[in-house]
């Protein structure tokens, strides 16, 4: 299945697909078809979430492109999804950006703010005075 595009826009040139809101939330993460030397089940954590995926925690080692089975470990609902970036190693863990191969804005049990959602810029307040 494809990769979609990150769309140009916004102020640095680049825009997400969705809102990311950062969020730790315990999950469990297991390898799929994978052999059985390079397979594990790993409870870790999520730091950032959003509707198309999130990054993950993991001391076990995945490639790009891998699938995986994330677990909501409040919910018990599953979610397959691969990895999509593979990012720093920090005592024994690295970040791992993972994409659902569904986008999937209930999995994560929140409320993501509309698309056209804008945080308006701070003007000053005039207070009438000269």
């Amino acid at each position: 299945m494809p990769t979609e595009p990150i769309s140009k826009g916004g102020p640095d040139g680049i825009r997400r697909r969705s809102q990311r809101v950062i969020l730790t939330l315990a999950i469990t993460v297991r390898t799929l078809d994978a052999s059985s030397q390079a397979s594990f089940t790993e409870e870790t954590q999520t730091l950032v979430v959003n509707v198309h995926g999130a990054l993950v925690l993991l001391s076990g080692r995945v490639t790009k492109g891998q699938r995986l089975i994330l677990t909501n470990r409040a919910t018990k609902t599953e979610q397959e999804c691969r990895v999509a970036s593979i990012g720093s190693h920090s005592d024994g863990k690295t970040q791992v950006g993972v994409e659902f191969l569904q986008p999937s804005p209930d999995f994560w049990r929140i409320s993501f703010p509309p698309s056209d959602w804008v945080v308006p810029d701070a003007s000053p307040v005039s207070t009438g005075k000269s």
